[in-house]
C-alpha cells in the first residue's frame, strides 16, 4: 500500500504567522529516536490530520521533559530540564497537550504543576476515544476480522493514572475478541521498563520481567498484543523475539490498530 505523507506543523512556523494551534503534540525522546515507535507517531499524526484536529509539534525544539532523570534520583537534572520546557512552553502560550508516552503524560499532569507547569494533559488514548464515542472518528469493527487481541497496561497509565476503560473501549470497536491476561487492570505486571529501568542493566535474578510478562501475553493466545507506551512496545517485542514468535504474533500500538481500520 502507497504510503500517505502528511505535512506536521511546527509550532515555530504557526507561531510566526500568528496562529496558535489548540494542542501541542508532545513527540517524546521515543518518538524521536526509536525506529519502531516513530510509526506510531506518524500513525497518530494521520489520525489528527483526518480528524482535522489544530495541532503542531516542537520539532527540533523539544527536549526530554526530565522524566528518566527524576525516576533515577537526578533531582537536579529533571528540574533544570523541566524548567527549561515550562519556559518553551510559555513562550509559545501553550495550554493543551496530546502525549502518546504514558511516563511523559504522568510528568505533565501530575508533577509540572509543582514547578508552576499547569495544563490540560491529554493521553491519546483519552483523546481517541472521545472522538469515538462523539462519531468524528468512524472506525471499521471488522478491521481485524475478529482476530484475538489482548492488552498490556502501562504502569503510568493504568495504576499511576486510572487509565483503564478508554483502551478497552476502542480495542472492542476494533475487534469482537478482546481477551485479558490473567493480570490486568491494577493488577497487571510491569513490563520491566518503568523507573528508569529502560536504560539500567538488569539486575540478578531467575528471570527478566519482561519475559514473564510475554509468557502472560502468549497465555491468551492473542495474535496481537496492544501496547500504549514505548517502553512496553520495546519489552514486550524483546520478549516475543526470545520466545520465537514475533513472526506469528504482531505487537502493536493502539494508535496503529486504529489508523489501520480506517485505512490511513
Amino acid at each position: 500500500m502507497e504510503t500517505r505523507k502528511i505535512e506536521i506543523p511546527l509550532m515555530a512556523d504557526l507561531f510566526a504567522k500568528g496562529e496558535k494551534p489548540e494542542y501541542l503534540f508532545w513527540v517524546g525522546c521515543a518518538g524521536a529516536f526509536d525506529d519502531r515507535y516513530k510509526k506510531v507517531v506518524r500513525a497518530f499524526a494521520k489520525i489528527l490530520t483526518h480528524l482535522k484536529i489544530s495541532f503542531a509539534v516542537l520539532g527540533k525544539e523539544e527536549i526530554c521533559n526530565g522524566d528518566p532523570a527524576r525516576r533515577a534520583g537526578n533531582e537536579m537534572l529533571y528540574q533544570m530540564q523541566a524548567l527549561q520546557v515550562i519556559e518553551i512552553f510559555k513562550m509559545y502560550e501553550i495550554k493543551k497537550i496530546l502525549t502518546i508516552c504514558p511516563h511523559c503524560f504522568n510528568i505533565f499532569k501530575n508533577e509540572y504543576p509543582d514547578l508552576g507547569g499547569n495544563y490540560v494533559v491529554v493521553n491519546y488514548l483519552q483523546f481517541l476515544n472521545s472522538h469515538i464515542e462523539d462519531g468524528s472518528l468512524k472506525i471499521d469493527s471488522a478491521s481485524l476480522d475478529n482476530i484475538s487481541v489482548t492488552y498490556h497496561d502501562p504502569c503510568y497509565l493504568g495504576r499511576a493514572n486510572d487509565i483503564y476503560d478508554e483502551p478497552r473501549n476502542i480495542l472492542r470497536k476494533i475487534t469482537g475478541n478482546l481477551v485479558e491476561m490473567n493480570r490486568n487492570k491494577s493488577y497487571s505486571l510491569c513490563c520491566g521498563a518503568g523507573g528508569a529501568q529502560m536504560f539500567k542493566e538488569a539486575e540478578k535474578g531467575e528471570k527478566e520481567v519482561y519475559m514473564e510478562r510475554t509468557e502472560d501475553a502468549l497465555k491468551t493466545g492473542a495474535k496481537i498484543i496492544a501496547t500504549a507506551c514505548p517502553f512496553c512496545m520495546t519489552m514486550l517485542t524483546d520478549g516475543l523475539k526470545y520466545k520465537n514468535k514475533e513472526l506469528e504474533i504482531r505487537n502493536l500500538d493502539i494508535a496503529e490498530l486504529i489508523a489501520q481500520s480506517i485505512d490511513l
